[in-house]
């Protein structure tokens, strides 16, 4: 019996959290998997699992050899995917974190499309607004909406992105002329705490100084749909993603005011970590969604 077979073995056992749960997710008997680990187990000379009949969890020998040994194989199954010529033919699990922002709009459906035009592949999309900590999670790709900074990741910007200053004609012309940012200190805003400075909004002036204004007013919510709802009931001035707001402003339902001080350093992008094999089900989805976005976007 080769290592690899042990060390998938382990792999299965530790992610499933246990021998049974492992032993339905992947076919093979309970016995057969014990067999592997204890195998391997003598093979390095370290106990990696504490077995118990209540209770299932990892040495300190058994997580340094977990991280290591998952970051191998994932990188020789990268390495079979790359060396595959036919891409239609994907199969296995990608596992996406995406804000929920993106995937309530209108542009989560590039996930969907992408899933129809490769039924053979399984999509995991986990929703979440925090920026997950992509190695440790065991996530493939991450659709992050933000300015780009520096880290060991690897990026793809899909489009440009905007967030539009968003008012009724209303309320602009109840509390207007609203001409500079600055003047949002003195109206209702309406909050959007997924900001990283919720209390304070950002612009830059066209010599490219940045503004930071302090904003305050009726509502807090941790939601860009909920601010897009609060400013079409003219409770304020809410700051909307572009993809959201585009079609309320198009409408004149809403106007956006203070375009010409919109910050200019952000953007939605495929960010994946590092690796010297990219998986091919990566590559063809950061493909897709950069065709889809410039295609729909």
């Amino acid at each position: 019996m080769d290592t690899l077979t042990r060390i998938r073995a382990f792999i299965d056992v530790v992610e499933a959290e246990g021998f049974s749960a492992a032993a339905r997710k992947t076919g093979r008997s309970k016995a057969l998997l014990s067999k592997y680990v204890r195998e391997l187990e003598d093979e390095l000379g370290a106990l990696l699992l504490n077995r118990t009949t209540r209770q299932f969890s990892l040495t300190e020998a058994g997580h340094t050899y977990y991280r290591t040994a998952a970051d191998i194989l994932k990188e020789i199954d990268n390495l079979a995917d790359l060396v595959r010529e036919n891409n239609t033919d994907l199969k296995g699990k990608l596992k996406v974190t995406v804000p929920r922002t993106f995937i309530d709009a209108d542009v989560g459906q590039s996930l969907i499309d992408f899933a129809t035009e490769h039924p053979d592949l399984s999509l995991e999309i986990v929703a979440d607004d925090r920026f997950v900590d992509m190695i440790e999670e065991g996530f493939d790709l991450a659709i992050r909406i933000t300015r780009l900074d520096d880290s060991g990741l690897i990026a793809k910007k899909l489009s440009d992105f905007r967030v539009y200053a968003c008012a009724t004609p209303d309320f602009v012309a109840k509390y207007g002329p609203l001409t500079h940012p600055q003047e949002l200190s003195r109206v209702p805003v309406i909050i959007d705490t997924n900001s990283r400075s919720h209390n304070s909004v950002k612009f830059v002036e066209p010599d490219g100084s940045q503004i930071s204004v302090a904003v305050s007013g009726p509502i807090e919510v941790n939601s860009p749909q909920a601010t897009l709802r609060a400013a079409r009931a003219s409770l304020g001035i809410a700051m909307v993603p572009d993809f959201i707001a585009k079609p309320y402003i198009a409408s004149g339902e809403l106007v956006s005011l203070f375009d010409e001080y919109l910050t200019k350093d952000r953007g939605i992008y495929a960010v994946y970590p590092h690796r010297r094999y990219l998986p091919a089900k990566v590559r063809v989805f950061v493909d897709y969604l950069h065709g889809w976005f410039r295609k729909y976007a």
